[in-house]
């Protein structure tokens, strides 16, 4: 098998990583294409000795630390989501945030995050529990969970109010997360895809962002229906079955984007 059909697999949650790190589809974008094209160019200094993901995200994380996008799109106008994360990345050390997003979201060992971010196996516990403690402290927000399976609907809505979050509601179908995101106008929801009466929470999510601009976080068994690369992605997405912890950092990191989070 060659190198390309070994790495194909892992650049959909490659580009994943990129957006949740940076906040930008755009700009995740970028330093996954460099870091491709980083490959292309000298295939030989690819990391041979480990798990072609972990070599893979190991590239990215070389490119991360040596390319500055922002400078070279200076020029360009700042999203305001992009203006609220650097203003809030700036108060994070970014080794926190890197070692949280690639144990909680990305499933690496703490051992291979370690090795990605070039820190001791040791610092990435405390490394994590850093930027956690930073993203609550800076974020507040009311969740509205569209989720038709209710022990898995209890179990998110556990999550959130462990997080210091309010519910604002939980919806089963597409017409019952409209109407409630219309009622009281959640700063955050968290939606399956597929719904009781076979209804899609890809039409309630989009139905509601015509409305008003919410961060989303899809939690499907079926993610290859969003990661396509045929139309804009989302930034936060989740495969059931999910842990606890992978939860909550994508919750945290979604509102840490968020200009409507209130600082605690």
């Amino acid at each position: 098998m060659s190198l390309g059909q070994q790495l194909a697999p892992h650049l959909p949650f490659l580009r994943r990583y990129g957006r949740a790190l940076t906040g930008s589809q755009a700009q995740g974008d970028r330093y996954v294409r460099a870091t491709l094209e980083a490959i292309v160019a000298a295939p030989d200094q690819f990391p041979r000795d480990v798990d072609p993901r972990l070599g893979l995200y190991r590239t990215f994380q070389a490119i991360w630390n040596s390319a500055n996008f922002d400078e070279v799109e200076s020029n360009e106008p700042a999203e305001e989501q992009e203006a609220v994360a650097r203003a809030r990345l700036s108060r994070m050390t970014p080794l926190s945030r890197q070692a949280l997003l690639l144990t909680a979201m990305e499933g690496f060992t703490p051992e291979d995050a370690a090795y990605l971010i070039e820190v001791e196996p040791s610092e990435v516990d405390s490394l994590v529990a850093e930027a956690l403690a930073e993203i609550e402290k800076q974020t507040r927000a009311r969740v509205l969970i569209i989720e038709d399976e209710p022990i898995i609907a209890m179990d998110i809505e556990s999550i959130v109010r462990d997080l210091g979050h309010e519910v604002t509601g939980v919806a089963v179908t597409r017409d019952e997360a409209v109407a409630l995101a219309m009622e009281d106008r959640p700063g955050l929801v968290l939606a399956d895809i597929q719904l009781a009466d076979d209804s899609s929470g890809i039409d309630a999510v989009k139905d509601i962002l015509a409305e008003f601009n919410v961060p989303v976080i899809f939690i499907t068994a079926f993610p290859e229906r969003l990661l396509t690369g045929e139309r804009p992605e989302p930034t936060f997405l989740i495969t059931k079955p999910f842990q606890r912890s992978t939860v909550k950092a994508a919750i945290s990191q979604a509102l840490f984007f968020d200009e409507t989070t209130v600082p605690a």
